[in-house]
């Protein structure tokens, strides 16, 4: 019994697999990147950064798509032994279109939401403290150069904003304006 319920589910599977494949509808992006902040953090300048994001996206018109994902982004922060991570959860539009007559080659904008947390971190890499969750947003631009067989190479420059309150002294709160440009190359799979 064991067996046929392995064969049926490997079939099913590999069905499905091969519907996906032939639709093309679905993709997923691997980001990693360099943070550029815009702002310091009250007297102490935030160093650059660096992270990545894992993405989903479906594509529901013909060069419009949905995306879902999660990063993760760290900053040092200069004459101090503490960093600042940024971690949490994105999502939004992106518009993927056709550079002239090229199949190979297209433009991406992407605009969306962050429902992110910043954590300050000690040296030693325990928590001081953390703001919660909370919403900002991004904007993002560059390019999608196919290598084939469905895989995608995705270098863009994103816009980032979050705001969001730290405790940085015992009882002293402090209004973070976490903005910054990213560089990222994005590996991306259709399927």
């Amino acid at each position: 019994m064991k067996q046929i319920k392995f064969i049926t589910s490997l079939t099913l599977f590999l069905l499905i697999s091969n519907t996906l494949e032939a639709q093309n509808k679905w993709s997923a992006e691997f980001r990693p990147g360099m943070s550029f902040p815009s702002e310091d953090l009250g007297n102490s300048n935030i160093e650059t950064g660096f992270g990545f994001e894992l993405t989903i996206g479906y594509r529901f018109m013909e060069h419009l798509h949905a995306y879902a994902g999660w990063g993760y982004n760290t900053f040092s922060i200069e004459d101090s032994n503490a960093d600042l991570d940024e971690t949490g959860c994105t999502f939004g539009l992106q518009f993927i279109h056709p550079l002239g007559t090229s199949e190979d080659l297209s433009y991406v904008l992407r605009a969306g939401a962050i429902y992110n947390h910043l954590e300050f971190e000690d040296g030693d890499g325990d928590l001081i403290d953390d703001s919660g969750h909370g919403l900002g947003w991004q904007i993002e631009a560059g390019i999608d150069y196919v290598l084939g067989d469905n895989w995608s190479l995705r270098p863009s420059i994103r816009y980032r904003s979050l705001s969001r309150d730290l405790e940085v002294v015992q009882n002293q709160n402090m209004n973070v304006d976490l903005n910054y440009l990213s560089f990222g190359l994005g590996v991306s799979k259709s399927f």
